[in-house]
């Protein structure tokens, strides 16, 4: 499939990325490819260093013939898109209520404790970005950090310096409850109801 576009100043797909974008239109009729926006405003956004520019959102209205201002509407109305240059590390906290209920208001003083930044800021040395966020859909596991397409839950103030820590230092940390022995999102110390059809399952997955 041809894909003909003008390209922004300061802005354009990487070959890798106009192969996803091809692949991205290749779902829709050609009178219907303005709804590839949000996939391809995802893309753009991984290889702009986190963030949608002006450039960046031109380009992709040049891509699917659409007026820039539709564009910037869809950037403008979901939070996901970032429409400032962001740290290499951006972290995400959830405080919608079930994880203010559980303590997200001990995880965002921790964040801004280690950080030393507020929500919306980001670090001098540029390494971190620390911004709020509305529910990550992850509310039995509630309070969530959101960081590199992975969810870091079951925080608390403690959990989450330790999180922020091992992060500065490189280190790897495994997604998932940070403070229990849940598995996943059952219940803490195991399954309560099911033990004979989990044991023959092979655990409690």
């Amino acid at each position: 499939m041809n894909i003909s576009v003008r390209n922004a100043e300061t802005f354009e797909f990487t070959p890798e990325n106009l192969k996803f974008a091809a692949e991205q239109l290749a779902k829709y009729p050609t009178s219907r490819k303005q709804s590839t926006v949000m996939p391809l405003l995802t893309k753009a956004q991984e290889q702009n260093n986190g963030w949608i520019s002006v450039p960046v959102m031109e380009y992709i209205a040049d891509m699917l013939e659409m007026p820039y201002i539709r564009v910037q509407e869809v950037v403008t109305f979901y939070t996901m898109y970032r429409q400032k240059p962001v740290g290499k590390h951006v972290i995400e906290v959830c405080t919608t209520t079930p994880c203010w209920l559980r303590g997200s208001d001990d995880v965002v003083a921790a964040c801004k404790d280690e950080l030393g930044i507020g929500f919306g800021e980001t670090t001098a040395d540029g390494e971190f970005t620390l911004l709020e966020v509305e529910c990550a859909g992850a509310c039995v596991n509630a309070p969530v950090i959101a960081y590199k397409k992975e969810y870091y839950e079951d925080l608390d103030n403690d959990s989450t310096r330790k999180f922020i820590k091992a992060i500065k230092n490189g280190d790897i940390i495994a997604p998932g409850p940070q403070t229990t022995d849940r598995h996943k999102s059952a219940p803490e110390g195991g399954p309560t109801t099911l033990k004979e059809f989990c044991a023959t399952q092979g655990g409690d997955s």
